[in-house]
């Protein structure tokens, strides 16, 4: 049987379980907090004084801060290219007349998503410290470029990568909200926050989702993990540009301020691949294929040799000029 074939099988021998995972990790709609418990309401005859406050505790917040904020909310706009992307995956059956179990977690897990972006901009709007337009450029290029993760349509390669995307999210999130709590922003602390556990709670589903597969076609998902990590786990907005700009300069230089501050770092890079190592159990997988147990050993080897090459990295430390954050951050 061809591996298409035996991944196709295996997710439609799972697919029954997804209604579980909706339950367990994901929020109805009627409970789940949405952007406007968060931001000034415009019916309101405090709207003006609660957005001016808004813009006052903005003007603490630097330079690289104000770039990695926008990048973050780009990405997380860019939501309509990764569930046509999801969409497509093999298994995740949308056209078959049934209320299929994967296409409705797709959906369901796009539109929690979705709200991070529509709060995130909103936020920068009124905050009056960045260049909307030009935000507005990059997420339409981001949108119109799409992107390749190097998945295909592979379930198991996109779940690996969404396991490993959704801690990255959820780590640099977090950061970002405390650096504006430190800087005595406790409302965009707070809105950052709460992203940061709706990332944690996908990632925890998709980490779900790969353990069952190894239950069920360990060689497979071992295989799958591996050759994700020899390509490197790109991130989502990889192709980010800015107006006139080409595609993924923009990301390069947005990398150099999230690794500047702290956000997301190659350390961090490494530490999730531990963590799921660990929590796959990919050290003690036994009974595999010649094939697929050199990709076990390889994935165990693999932080120790990122380690090696990370303590030897540089990153830029000028501070390049963004459109999208001409002349803002602390004035």
């Amino acid at each position: 049987m061809s591996i298409k074939n035996v991944r196709l099988e295996v997710m439609q021998a799972i697919e029954p379980k997804v209604e579980g995972f909706i339950d367990e990790f994901l929020i109805p709609t009627e409970k789940i907090w949405q952007p406007t418990d968060f931001l000034p309401d415009s019916q309101s005859d405090d709207f003006f004084d609660e957005v001016e406050k808004i813009r006052g505790e903005a003007k603490e917040l630097g330079y690289d801060f104000w770039v990695t904020l926008v990048a973050d909310t780009i990405t997380e706009e860019a939501l309509p290219t990764y569930e046509s992307w999801l969409m497509d995956v093999e298994g995740i059956d949308q056209h078959n007349g049934k209320e299929n179990g994967w296409s409705k977690w797709v959906r369901a897990w796009t539109a929690e998503e979705n709200r991070h972006g529509d709060v995130l901009n909103k936020y920068l709007y009124l905050s009056g410290r960045v260049n909307m337009r030009e935000i507005e450029i990059t997420t339409q290029h981001l949108i119109s470029d799409g992107f390749d993760i190097g998945t295909d349509r592979d379930p198991y390669k996109n779940f690996v990568y969404t396991t490993f995307q959704e801690l990255a999210t959820n780590i640099s999130h977090k950061r970002v909200g405390k650096m504006a709590k430190k800087k005595g922003n406790p409302l965009l602390a707070k809105m950052c926050t709460i992203i940061a556990g709706d990332e944690m709670r996908h990632h925890l589903a998709y980490r779900e989702f790969v353990k069952t597969i190894m239950g069920q076609d360990p060689d497979g998902m071992v295989l799958a993990f591996a050759d994700m990590m020899k390509k490197k786990i790109v991130m989502p907005a990889h192709f980010l540009r800015e107006s006139g700009g080409t595609i993924g300069e923009a990301f390069e230089q947005f990398s150099n301020c999230a690794q500047r501050l702290g956000v997301y770092t190659a350390q961090d890079y490494i530490d999730i691949l531990k963590k799921l190592n660990d929590y796959w159990d990919i050290g003690n997988l036994r009974g595999l294929s010649e094939q697929a147990e050199k990709g076990r050993v390889y994935l165990m080897k693999l932080p120790e040799r990122l380690q090696r090459i990370s303590e030897r990295m540089q990153f830029s430390q000028e501070q390049y000029t963004f459109k999208w954050v001409e002349a803002n951050g602390m004035l």
